[in-house]
């Protein structure tokens, strides 16, 4: 399977809107496992197709050590959220950047499988940071948005200089 691009920031890929999860079938499956491979190899522990430049309602998630529990998450809706925490952030579109964002400490999805297949997920702890950070990648949103404008150029600035480094 080919590993997918991962768009980088400030890229304005990033910031499109992802459409609903209509027809599940074996390219969808296809999707799915080619995230999973890009996500792996990257090495990160959540990856929405926004980021590969897909624009569909799907995200995929392991936040084990051995990579053994993979989840594809297809048109999540939050259903319940309760408590705030602070944990710092990375993502793969903004590499080698961790800073700190507030999120909900556990929430309550609704989504589709890869086989259309709806279903329901509590999380606490990092799963529901990784959920909550991928949902907003649908959204055309990224971590760096709940920074400072400040702190937000900062980063800004250093991925178009390592994007020009790498050219």
């Amino acid at each position: 399977m080919p590993l997918l691009n991962i768009l980088r920031f400030p890229d304005p890929r990033l910031r499109q809107h992802a459409a609903p999860v209509e027809v599940f079938d074996e390219e969808l499956v296809a999707l799915k496992n080619n995230m999973l491979e890009t996500m792996y190899e990257a090495p990160g522990i959540g990856l929405a197709a926004v980021q590969v430049n897909v624009l569909l309602s799907m995200l995929v998630i392991d936040i084990s050590e051995d990579k053994s529990e993979a989840i594809c998450i297809i048109n999540p809706e939050l259903l319940e959220h309760d408590g705030l925490v602070k944990t710092d952030e990375g993502c793969l579109s903004v590499p080698a950047i961790y800073e700190p964002v507030k999120r909900f400490e556990r929430i309550k999805i609704r989504a589709q499988d890869e086989k259309g297949e709806f279903f329901e997920l509590e999380a606490d702890g990092l799963l529901s940071v990784c959920i909550q950070h991928e949902m907003d990648h649908l959204e055309g949103k990224l971590f760096v948005d709940y920074l400072t404008e400040m702190k937000r150029r900062r980063i800004q600035k250093k991925m178009e200089k390592l994007l020009r480094e790498t050219m």
